[in-house]
């Protein structure tokens, strides 16, 4: 039961080049920063990642972008990274996009140990270009594979030694959904606790699927696109 590390450095020892990492996160809440910082630093190339998103210029996923670090990403969503589009453009990486639902659900069936299913999203459209097609009931549906990945990097509120894992509101996303997906996940919390502190009732990651934790530091909880709206004029 000995999950504990004492750094992201020590949780990524073991990844090499070409490895598939699944990183939580949705937009830059409730990314594993730690992770994310300590892999750029380690230099590791040829990683395929699969994430919402590629985080931002300069911040998250978009580190290990400008190292040229990843290969190959599957995400639904890249608006907020123009070096990833300028990437995609040049032919520098390759940009597998999904329809946010189909990739949440490709990953739970990785999970699930469920190779693939049917499903209507897509049906008519780019997305549907290469894949078997099957009707059901009138409807007709597209297959699409689970994902797995080698590594699952996830972040969560508060874990215990064991690794029993809560998230916090919107900050869960697909943290769980991949803790489950991947032959090694490492968790980093912002607060690790004893075992049995965690009420049962409210752990989202039970501690069989969670490899190695450890409690990260530096979070920036840097807002991603801040929207403020015009002080009212007094009439």
């Amino acid at each position: 039961m000995h999950k504990v590390v004492s750094s992201a450095e020590e949780a990524i020892q073991d990844i090499r080049d070409g490895a598939t990492i699944m990183v939580g996160g949705f937009g830059l809440c409730g990314m594993p920063e730690n992770l994310i910082r300590a892999l750029a630093a380690k230099g590791v190339k040829n990683l395929t990642t699969i994430s919402n998103n590629v985080g931002v210029d300069g911040l998250g996923m978009g580190l290990l972008l400008a190292n040229g670090q990843i290969k190959h990403h599957t995400g639904t969503y890249v608006g907020e990274n123009r070096l990833l589009e300028e990437m995609v453009l040049e032919e520098r990486i390759r940009l597998d996009l999904v329809p946010q639902g189909t990739f949440a659900e490709r990953i739970r069936a990785g999970g699930a140990g469920i190779p693939a299913f049917f499903t209507p999203a897509g049906v008519g459209t780019v997305v549907a270009e290469g894949k078997e097609t099957r009707e059901f009931n009138g409807r007709i549906y597209i297959l699409e594979r689970a994902l797995h990945a080698d590594f699952a990097f996830v972040k969560a509120w508060k874990g215990d030694k064991w690794g029993n894992l809560v998230y916090r509101k919107t900050a869960r996303n697909f943290n769980p959904m991949m803790a489950t997906a991947a032959d090694i996940t490492i968790a980093e919390v912002q607060h690790l606790v004893e075992p049995g502190e965690l009420e049962p009732d409210m752990v989202h990651t039970p501690s069989v699927y969670v490899h190695r934790i450890f409690q990260g530091q530096l979070y920036e909880r840097r807002i991603e696109r801040r929207t403020v709206r015009k002080a009212a004029t007094s009439g």
